[in-house]
């Protein structure tokens, strides 16, 4: 009985891996197709910076380069809906304490994991913003980009963080917080010398700064997300394979029991088989 449940459990490990690597897949793809889309995005900002050196715009760093902005600082923490994901939760719940400070903070969560992680420490969070990991999605990522910005641009929040998991080299996991608003001039200005021409924007620099905020903010979230929910089916892939590996090496040592506890019965049938035998042939002697 136990053999078989075992075997059940080993079919079980199989499928969900096999099942963690097609969504793994299907996900890197996706994210290819809107990766120049991104990068373009990218490109117009650095262009805007370094055709204007003077740009005032609530989604940059005021002009006097302080970084202790008044108002709540804003959390995106992206975990997984379900669990047997090996250390993927952990890691992101581990990188999302070590950000909880003193000041003033607001948490968005992704994900029934870390909903359930702040539910059972008590930490409060948007229950507005409650989307789920699962197969991301650009018209789910656009419509956490227009919560998020809404907030910011009400002025409920000053600062923007992103908590996720990135699939660093396409093999190492890393969880780690980067910030998505405010920009600062100096992450957008790497030396080209391919790109020395100045550009003139209509009606002005700001406004296209502020027309391509939104998309550049959609476009990053759904890249975290799908980078997170790769590392997602990998940790996953890892811990089946794991229970996989386990599984099997239960089933050899049941095996060996079972041929041990099987060969012990047939000596012993074999051996009483005799005896009977013996006995029996003694007393047709003693006749």
């Amino acid at each position: 009985m136990r053999m078989k449940s075992v075997a059940d459990t080993e079919k079980i490990t199989k499928a969900m891996y096999m099942i963690s690597s097609s969504k793994m897949r299907k996900a890197r793809a996706e994210l290819e197709r809107t990766r120049p889309h991104f990068d373009a995005l990218n490109n117009e900002i650095k262009r805007i910076f370094r055709s204007k050196s003077k740009i005032e715009s609530p989604y940059m760093y005021p002009a006097d380069g302080s970084h202790d902005l008044p108002g709540a600082y804003a959390y995106i923490v992206v975990t997984s809906d379900k669990g047997l994901a090996g250390y993927y939760n952990h890691a992101v719940i581990k990188e999302f304490e070590s950000q909880m400070t003193d000041h003033e903070s607001r948490y968005f969560m992704v994900g029934d994991y870390g909903c359930k992680y702040c539910d059972a420490l008590k930490i409060p969070y948007d229950d507005k913003f409650r989307f789920s990991a699962d197969n991301p999605t650009m018209r789910r990522t656009r419509l956490m980009a227009d919560y998020i910005l809404s907030e910011y641009d009400e002025g409920h929040i000053s600062k923007i963080f992103l908590i996720y998991t990135d699939l660093e080299n396409g093999v190492v996991q890393k969880a780690k917080t980067v910030r998505l608003l405010p920009f600062h001039r100096r992450e957008f200005m790497e030396q080209d010398e391919k790109e020395n021409i100045r550009f003139d924007f209509h009606p002005s620099a700001e406004t296209v700064l502020q027309n391509i905020v939104y998309s550049y903010v959609a476009e990053y979230l759904y890249s975290a997300l799908v980078d997170s929910y790769c590392c997602e089916q990998g940790a996953r892939m890892n811990a089946m394979d794991e229970a996989d590996k386990n599984a099997a090496s239960l089933m050899n040592e049941l095996r060996l029991e079972y041929n041990h506890a099987r060969q012990g019965k047939i000596t012993r049938e074999i051996t009483e088989i005799s005896s009977g035998a013996r006995a029996l042939k003694k007393k047709k002697n003693r006749i």
